[in-house]
């Protein structure tokens, strides 16, 4: 299998390193227009599977030579440019999937089923973590259930030694942050598709040791193929991020200011005040560190004649050995499993759709704890709270 990864940032660059280490592939073009980015990732990998071109994901022309000959391609760029991405691969007849976006850009690629259908071609928004991994969990889920009453997901990355004030650090996006922060969310409450406000819904929720009692609260971040395919099928749906508590209250006092804004602070320059935002971001809480990831997929419905709850969790660490954080293997490991098995022809046809439409989960769920990404699954009697004040135990 010869794969391609557009953009060589810290998503990117994890997932060309899970790549390197997987025997059926044969080799891994990346590109990024950065050639620092480029050339910190081969001074960390060693392989001869792996090359590199500094190349703009913007420039179609010579995308287009890089990509051809490749069995997928996977974007790995600001949300917005996965679209022309996706056109790019469709031409080519190659396979191609991403991290995800906000709900407008994940409509936009699957505008493309007709076509893709038509060229036997895939192209998979939505592969990395959330979205990606925990809608197919939800997908999964529900299955099992006779009818399904709710389905709560709750998922983030948080740093292991919180330092005030903020207690927060940028996992990988600044962009992707604020777009998640800003964006309306869409939600199924009573049966209805709803839009809530962004940094509200707060609650706290209950994780083991060092956790304890955390935060979380909604945010958009391209759960619409949900959203359109529970439509009528249950009561609620709702997904919220998990923060160290006091965030949500923070990012609304910034935000209410204006500093998210895409308004030019005067005529002397061309920076909005979202630009700032984003620069400080990065300069004070970007940089290297300790996270662990915290995921709870919480499905409550109706089972052989009784009311019961389905919850899918995962704790997981930064690993030591590999130097990778735990956000950079908790979306590298999905999507670079997406991809080979779209390389591997694993899913037969072609179109486009939503990951949780495509993937076989049991191969895909197998293939990650294979590579070290442990999800406990338990059954509960009734409807439990989400927030689960008695932590479970992970169980493996």
């Amino acid at each position: 299998m010869k794969i391609a990864v557009i953009g060589a940032g810290a998503i990117g660059s994890a997932i060309a390193s899970d790549l390197c280490t997987r025997a059926d592939v044969a080799q891994i073009k990346i590109c990024d227009s950065h050639a620092r980015l480029l050339q910190e990732l081969h001074d960390r990998i060693d392989s001869p599977k792996l090359r590199s071109y500094q190349s703009d994901a913007r420039d179609p022309r010579i995308l287009s030579s890089i990509l051809m000959g490749c069995d997928v391609a996977i974007g790995c760029v600001p949300p917005r440019l996965n679209p022309q991405l996706a056109r790019l691969c469709l031409d080519l007849g190659v396979h191609f999937c991403d991290l995800g976006g906000d709900d407008d850009t994940t409509r936009a690629i699957l505008a493309l089923n007709a076509e893709a259908q038509s060229k036997s071609v895939w192209v998979v928004p939505n592969c990395g973590l959330a979205p990606g991994l925990v809608n197919i969990l939800s997908r999964t889920g529900i299955a099992y259930f006779d009818s399904v009453k709710a389905v709560h997901i709750r998922v983030g990355d948080v740093p292991m030694h919180p330092e005030p004030p903020f207690n927060f650090r940028l996992s990988w996006s600044a962009e992707k942050i604020l777009d998640d922060y800003t964006l309306p969310v869409q939600v199924i409450e009573n049966g209805e598709v709803k839009t809530v406000a962004p940094l509200t819904h707060d609650e706290q929720i209950h994780f083991p040791e060092p956790f304890q009692t955390m935060e979380a609260f909604s945010t958009t971040g391209g759960y619409a193929s949900l959203v359109d395919d529970f439509s009528g099928r249950i009561v609620t749906l709702d997904h919220k991020t998990i923060r160290w508590p006091g965030h949500a209250n923070q990012m609304r006092f910034i935000l209410g200011l204006g500093f998210a804004e895409p308004q030019k602070i005067d005529a002397r320059t061309h920076l909005t005040y979202r630009d700032v935002l984003v620069r400080r971001l990065r300069s004070r809480l970007g940089g290297a560190y300790k996270d662990a990831v915290l995921m709870r997929v919480m499905i409550c419905g109706f089972k052989d004649g009784r009311d019961q709850t389905l919850i899918y969790e995962m704790v997981d660490h930064f690993d030591d050995a590999s130097g990778l954080s735990a956000i950079q293997r908790c979306t590298s490991i999905p999507t670079a499993t997406i991809a080979c098995l779209l390389a591997g022809r694993k899913m037969p046809g072609g179109g486009a759709a939503p990951a949780e439409l495509v993937v076989p989960a049991h191969t895909f769920l197998q293939a990650l704890a294979e590579r070290g990404l442990e999800i406990s699954t338990r059954w509960l009697e009734g409807h439990a709270d989400v927030a689960m004040k008695e932590s479970l135990p992970i169980t493996h």
